[in-house]
């Protein structure tokens, strides 16, 4: 009796080992997690930058992509990956806590929207832009440049947390600001510049400085997998770095501001 108890207890040890290391993983597909409808990111229709990029992952390694689709908002994450239910998260910023990360894909940055041609400044502290009429993003990074540089009067803020079925509150600025209802606006690149290339919009985008002491306005990017799965990151890592010549062509396609080693914008 008492050799049977120390083999199921043996057992259930291992059992617990396994789900700590990868059990969850599925074997027979590349399980995604996305919001279905976030436009340049993806939706349900597949049309999204990171749709493509999944299914390039998903071909590395040899497995048929599958969506779990959640809105990207509070308990997204835990309602998805932490709850088993997916594999994998596109589109993390490197060192985000509620994730494990794989290595960066992509290196961008919020930028300073404005229209072609238009006299706006190229510095935040210039006295000029205090006349100008910005727009951004409420409780984004940008906001702490506007704060230190006494920007906030002559700002029109937009909500941050948003039902994305319903509200794109980035594309609207960018398109503010080609129609010239704002002057100039502060967005997350990957959404000015896909707005700009679909679209046509005649605006340029200039990447916003990371100033000392307050937050970061670039951000190496990487996919989020759930801890204590090793194997399945160096999996993921090595998917990465076999397709990252194709990764890069789609962000192209997609007008992504990318940065290169020196954080200046790269020409092509």
């Amino acid at each position: 009796m008492r050799g049977i108890l120390l083999l199921g207890a043996l057992l259930l040890a291992a059992s617990g080992v396994r789900a700590q290391t990868g059990d969850l993983v599925a074997t027979d597909a590349l399980r995604v997690c996305a919001d279905p409808s976030n436009l340049p990111f993806s939706n349900e229709r597949g049309e999204g930058f990171e749709n493509r990029i999944a299914g390039l992952i998903g071909e590395a390694l040899g497995l048929p992509v599958e969506y779990v689709f959640f809105p990207q908002v509070q308990g997204f994450v835990r309602n998805t990956l932490r709850a088993g239910r997916c594999d994998l998260v596109m589109g993390t910023a490197a060192g985000d806590e509620l994730l494990q990360n794989t290595n960066p894909y992509y290196h961008t940055t919020y930028v300073l929207v404005s229209r072609r041609g238009a006299e706006v400044p190229d510095r935040l502290d210039d006295p000029r832009m205090r006349v100008l009429r910005l727009g951004a993003i409420a409780r984004t990074p940008p906001v702490d440049l506007l704060l230190r540089h006494g920007l906030i009067a002559n700002t029109r803020f937009f909500p941050l947390a948003v039902d994305t079925r319903l509200e794109a509150p980035g594309a609207d600025l960018v398109r503010l600001v080609a129609e010239g209802g704002l002057d100039a606006a502060l967005v997350w690149g990957p959404i000015a510049g896909w707005q700009a290339k679909a679209n046509g919009l005649p605006i340029e985008l200039r990447a916003l400085p990371t100033e000392p002491g307050i937050m970061r306005m670039d951000f190496r990017i990487t996919m989020g997998l759930r801890g204590q799965e090793p194997e399945w990151r160096r999996r993921v890592n090595a998917a990465i770095r076999q397709k990252q010549p194709e990764i890069d062509a789609i962000l192209r396609e997609y007008g992504v501001p990318l940065l290169d080693g020196g954080g200046r914008l790269q020409t092509r």
